[in-house]
């Protein structure tokens, strides 16, 4: 067994001798046009490895169905190390105008990518750090913003010539990342403008407009803040987009370790001023940036 598996898990638990049977015609009949379908990660046991449930589905299975859904041009809702987010291939137009159907985006918010390896950063940002620092903030609650290489999708955010870039510290996401070889873009699962996620339920309306749903869970982190955004693009320099749930490791990882300065540009908002210092990560990812800032 691998470190995670994966189950096939219906909206209503059955336990009878046709559950199967029962589970299956009722998934087909809530799932039309599109046909979501809701698969649940196996939790976690307390050694670490996956609790093995009564109908198991192999992980490669449903990370085949996931990335199958993907590379069909569909939008999924999928867990990370902060919210639930959807995603769609980065590379796909078709896709990409699809999520900001689903989420009624504002066409001028740009779309982070998510990789699932630091090397594949270089293929779509122009980096100007050193690939040190991408390893003491990734994997983990960062998205860090470059200015983006040629080989980026020129229709997602063509109005911006930067773009965010995440590698979730989230197995499952990773993989796959890796399996659909390309980089998918990334935004958190609600209609825009509303509160970040945590579970699965708190975003099932928007269930009947995506193929895929994988329920990981609650999530940890109950701040709902997502991840800390920051501008990497000018040399030598950093610019806080976003707080986010990890601002004070990552400001200790910039600064204390790679001698980073902060770009204000124009404005240098006085609310931000104050806090910055006092944030704390609510997450386990937090101290783990910490511990690699040390090093």
């Amino acid at each position: 067994m691998s470190l995670f598996g994966f189950v096939a898990a219906g909206l209503i638990p059955f336990r009878g001798p046709h559950s199967s049977a029962v589970a299956r015609r009722l998934g087909t009949a809530m799932c039309q046009e599109p046909k979501a379908r809701l698969f649940r990660l196996s939790p976690p046991a307390s050694n670490g490895s996956t609790v093995r449930q009564e109908t198991q589905t192999d992980d490669s299975e449903i990370l085949r169905c996931t990335a199958k859904a993907l590379k069909d041009s569909d939008v999924v809702a999928v867990p990370t190390d902060t919210i639930y987010g959807l995603a769609c291939l980065a590379q796909n137009s078709e896709a990409v105008r699809k999520i900001y159907e689903v989420k009624e985006r504002n066409g001028q918010k740009p779309l982070a990518i998510c990789v699932g390896e630091i090397k594949d950063i270089y293929q779509y940002c122009k980096v100007k750090v050193k690939e040190e620092l991408l390893h003491d903030l990734l994997p983990g609650p960062v998205t860090l913003v470059f200015e983006r290489s040629e080989e980026l999708n020129p229709n997602l955010n063509p109005f911006t010539s930067l773009v965010g870039v995440r590698i979730p510290d989230h197995a499952f996401m990773r993989r796959l990342c890796q399996m659909c070889g390309e980089p998918l873009a990334l935004t958190s699962a609600n209609i825009s403008s509303q509160t970040s996620t945590v579970e699965v339920q708190e975003f099932q309306e928007l269930w009947s407009k995506l193929a895929v749903v994988v329920d990981g869970g609650p999530i940890g982190d109950q701040s709902r803040q997502g991840s800390t955004v920051i501008d990497l693009s000018v040399l030598g320099k950093y610019r806080i987009i976003r707080p986010g749930c990890a601002l004070s490791a990552t400001l200790d990882v910039l600064e204390h370790k790679y001698g980073l300065s902060e770009d204000w540009g124009d404005e240098r908002p006085l609310n931000l001023k104050n806090c910055k210092r006092t944030l704390r990560c609510p997450t386990s990812a937090d101290p783990k940036i910490l511990r690699k800032a040390k090093r």
